[in-house]
């Protein structure tokens, strides 16, 4: 028996004899940790400087990826909003003279949680770069920048939003030297802890939302 979603403010409907207690929207998702579909950086001619993608299932081939930043750089280069969307994908953008800073997500993604992604990464980069944020300046600091990537999102899923606390895991301020070989030793036995975590995490959330 096909049940219809209940109106606004009205009750569930009664599940029938052969239904599950919970009911659920057909065109609701789960929640899920993987916000974040891929993130990239593009300078002002649409060339790669920077791009992880994150769901092998999005765009598997290099050629794909690249198909896609083309795409989303056409369509954002040269207006004037902060968000668009491209190829079904929820996409925030940021540009600084000669640079272009991308966010993916799925369309039903949540847009503040890809915009606080965004710009964690770009007050972080700007600390490392001295606010010179360009394209000449990023080339030369490239270890710190895939550095501070990395310890914003892993794998799809968001570990921090707060600029500060990325400079301070990743070891690198603006009045320093670049990342001795130490601490980046010290960098790698971090995010591999924090790795672990965040799985355990997930599989407890997982754990919860199956028993509920």
């Amino acid at each position: 028996m096909k049940r219809t979603p209940p109106r606004a403010g009205g009750p569930a409907p009664t599940p029938g004899p052969n239904q599950p207690n919970d009911w659920c929207g057909s065109d609701v998702k789960e929640p899920s940790l993987y916000t974040v579909k891929a993130v990239f950086i593009l300078d002002n001619d649409g060339n790669r400087l920077l791009s992880k993608f994150y769901d092998p299932e999005l765009y598997p081939s290099m050629k794909e990826q690249k198909n896609f930043e083309k795409n989303v750089f056409n369509k954002t280069h040269k207006a004037d909003n902060e968000i668009a969307f491209v190829e079904g994908m929820t996409v925030v953008y940021k540009s600084s003279i000669d640079l272009f800073f991308y966010v993916v997500g799925s369309a039903q993604e949540n847009e503040l949680m890809l915009v606080s992604v965004l710009s964690c990464l770009f007050e972080s980069l700007s600390q490392i770069l001295r606010k010179n944020v360009e394209r000449r300046c990023l080339l030369d600091n490239m270890e710190g920048v895939f550095l501070i990537v990395d310890e914003i999102i892993d794998g799809g899923v968001i570990l921090e939003s707060d600029p500060q606390q990325v400079l301070q895991k990743v070891n690198y301020r603006a009045d320093e030297n670049p990342l001795s070989e130490q601490s980046v030793a010290q960098h790698i036995t971090e995010k591999l802890a924090l790795t672990t975590n965040v799985l355990q995490s997930a599989k407890e959330q997982i754990k919860w939302s199956i028993l509920k």
